[in-house]
């Protein structure tokens, strides 16, 4: 099954890992809907249409207004035969606080089969029963159902004198409604600028180990239950191509960590993230030879290359999100790494 098919059709553990690279774009921009109808952005990928930080305080109702028409030009053109349904990305839409999503909600209901998800920013103690609130009411309402993306990026997970508390209060609100939440974000820049620090192309979020230290906590609350996708990466374009090694890099480490998916600023990031979220051949390989278990009396064993051990009880959770990831985003040779 492709990424763009419409979401009703998605198994929701699949939809979680499927938000992959996550492409930010403003609301108030007017030709996002023929862009995505054209085919401009490297597939797959998911949209998120920003009403936050990448809009003024002064334009919130214009492109309140935009979002409204970009909506309707996809309904319009999916239905016209301009986008098949397994090339429409997952969208969502970022909102800045939450009596927005009543203001939006009759565009949200209309369009209830494109919109994939709201995003939170700043979610906390403070405000997540009243996002939870919203979202419970908007999906009595909705034909299909509405996931929500909660952005963990405020200072109180920033001071290690309310991280834990606060972590996890924060699942235990979540895990009330886990229907609904589709995949954990998490906020790099904010995080930085507590520290007033910034990374250079050539340095990852991991060497930040002042904001790699709560990205890991947060990891660690809700990696068992939930998709937690990784940091934005804020570099494009060089003539050197330092950012894209630098963002291979520290995609690489995401996954290793246990983060699965980037938020990306620009088309040009989009590629670079599919491929390493690819899965290397002899990782799929292996991953099939655990589920299909067939040791007998071993639980344990060469893997197929003869290079490393494969255990069938400690490898379970893995394999079964390499074939996942395999499923989505393709199998690449040990050669092309």
């Amino acid at each position: 099954m492709e990424k763009g098919e419409l979401k009703r059709n998605w198994i929701r553990e699949e939809l979680a890992y499927g938000v992959g690279a996550l492409l930010y774009s403003p609301a108030i921009q007017p030709f996002i809907a023929d862009s995505v109808a054209e085919g401009k952005f490297a597939w797959p990928y998911s949209l998120a249409l920003c009403l936050e930080d990448s809009i003024s305080d002064e334009a919130v109702d214009e492109a309140e207004r935009q979002l409204a028409v970009t909506l309707e030009k996809l309904k319009r053109s999916l239905a016209g035969g301009e986008i098949q349904p397994h090339r429409l990305p997952l969208i969502f839409v970022r909102v800045r606080e939450p009596e927005q999503i009543k203001r939006l909600e009759p565009v949200l209901v209309r369009h209830s089969q494109l919109v994939a998800g709201l995003i939170f920013p700043k979610f906390s103690v403070r405000c997540a029963d009243q996002y939870i609130s919203y979202m419970k009411e908007l999906n009595e309402k909705s034909q299909h159902i509405i996931y929500m993306m909660p952005i963990l990026e405020s200072y109180d997970l920033a001071d290690l004198r309310s991280r834990y508390h606060h972590l996890y209060e924060i699942k235990e609100k979540l895990n009330e409604v886990r229907h609904f939440v589709l995949n954990i974000r998490v906020g790099g820049n904010d995080f930085s600028n507590y520290f007033g620090v910034r990374r250079s192309c050539r340095e990852s979020i991991y060497d930040v180990q002042s904001v790699s230290s709560i990205l890991i906590d947060i990891l660690t609350v809700f990696v068992k239950d939930y998709v937690v996708s990784g940091p934005v990466w804020e570099y494009f374009a060089g003539k050197e191509e330092d950012w894209k090694r630098g963002l291979e890099r520290e995609v690489r480490l995401d996954m290793v960590n246990g983060f699965v998916g980037k938020t990306v600023i620009h088309p040009a990031q989009i590629p670079v993230v599919n491929r390493e979220l690819s899965v290397k051949k002899e990782d799929y390989q292996d991953a099939l030879s655990i589920l299909k278990w067939d040791g007998k009396k071993l639980g344990v064993g060469k893997n197929q290359e003869g290079g490393r051990m494969n255990e069938k009880k400690t490898h379970q959770v893995w394999a079964e999100k390499i074939i996942i990831l395999a499923k989505l985003y393709g199998v690449r040779s040990n050669e092309n790494l």
